[in-house]
């Protein structure tokens, strides 16, 4: 009778061993990063900011970007097939950052937020999402956050920006 309950125990404990063995992670799809230009994308500043990013930002992980991916950008994901956080880095001012524009301040960085094409009009229409600029460092330094991702990245970004890179004036467009 013991026998027959330790070879029942053993078969137990196998087929869970080959059940759990055959369960497959959740494998991540990279992600993928739209190009813009980004003249300063290689510049030292880039590269000293991208080598400093962290593996994660509040509750969003590091994201492998698709091929091809454009240089001085990296990305996060909260769940391998949710929306994702994206920085880059080196863009251009944005066009819509003119004298007057309002900032907000995060950890002694200056940011600038573009509107969300549509929310102007139906606020109702846009996905949520929203991209800030750091306007006041060497280079412009975009991120993008979708709905619901809190604050947690943009403080975690400011304060690694603030560290990595000088802060400088302030240069909006005039208006024209």
């Amino acid at each position: 009778m013991i026998v027959a309950i330790v070879v029942a125990v053993g078969a137990a404990i196998a087929v869970l061993a080959v059940a759990a063995l055959r369960q497959r992670p959740e494998t991540e799809q990279p992600v993928a990063i739209v190009s813009v230009p980004a003249p300063q994308a290689q510049s030292a500043d880039c590269r000293i900011l991208i080598d400093a990013l962290p593996d994660r930002l509040g509750d969003y992980r590091r994201a492998t970007p698709a091929d091809p991916a454009p240089p001085g950008a990296a990305a996060w994901r909260a769940s391998p097939d949710g929306e994702a956080i994206i920085l880059r880095c080196g863009l251009d001012r944005p066009a819509e950052f003119v004298l007057g524009s309002p900032l907000q301040v995060v950890d002694e960085v200056s940011w600038f937020q573009v509107a969300e094409a549509g929310a102007d009009e139906d606020p109702g229409a846009g996905t949520g999402r929203s991209t800030w600029f750091a306007v006041d460092r060497p280079v412009y330094v975009a991120l993008t956050l979708p709905a619901g991702s809190g604050s947690t990245p943009i403080q975690e970004i400011s304060r690694l920006i603030a560290k990595s890179l000088p802060a400088k004036a302030v240069d909006p467009a005039p208006v024209r």
